[in-house]
């Protein structure tokens, strides 16, 4: 059962408003019923102001009237309203610890290698570096090169699976590349095989 926002600041003001029984009150806020009479006797949530559930939405005052009346009846939650979703954050620019910063020209040669269909501007949003340091990086021109490990960026922690899949697959019906590259080794693979034998 879903619970209302703030259960225990909840608590605190259906005991101080309303007549509804220890048991009813423990069901709607999901706590045990001995908190709810400790909440009554002052023992527990001294510092706490109650939360207002009519003037939150979250249950009718008719609702509470029913189960004053009925101490058997139970409290409902009120449908809620869709909410607005918090909006993603991009994954462009944004602070990279420094210890992280060096896996950055790993990650981009392993994406270069596992996922040539990628485009600069999507490992960038990826990864969050610059197209300078990815073309540095692809033509091995990049300060650190001897020491460039390819390593999968996932792994890294510099993004999540979701996001490159993401990226990938967005990328493969612009490019073709992926689909034509994967039928091509598997035709070279048996005619080489032959020439050889």
């Amino acid at each position: 059962m879903a619970l209302p926002l703030m259960p225990k600041a909840t608590a605190v003001w259906l005991v101080e408003n309303t007549t509804l029984t220890f048991e009813q009150i423990a069901d709607f806020c999901g706590m045990h019923s001995l908190e709810i009479q400790a909440i009554a006797d002052g023992e527990v949530a001294v510092g706490i102001v109650g939360l207002d559930p009519v003037a939150t939405g979250q249950i009718g005052p008719d609702e509470i009237q029913r189960c004053q009346r009925n101490p058997d009846a139970r409290l409902l939650l009120m449908k809620m309203p869709d909410l607005p979703q918090p909006r993603a954050r991009t994954k462009g620019a944004r602070y990279m610890p420094v210890s992280k910063r060096q896996d950055r020209p790993d990650a981009i040669a392993w994406i270069i290698k596992h996922h040539p269909e990628l485009s600069d501007a999507q490992i960038c949003k990826l990864i969050g570096t610059t197209k300078p340091t990815i073309s540095s990086v692809r033509d091995r021109t990049h300060w650190n090169h001897q020491n460039i490990k390819p390593r999968n960026p996932v792994t890294l922690g510099l993004c999540s699976e979701a996001d490159l899949e993401k990226m990938v697959a967005l990328s493969r019906p612009r490019s073709g590349i992926a689909a034509e590259s994967v039928v091509e080794s598997a035709s070279d693979e048996p005619q080489s095989a032959s020439g050889e034998g």
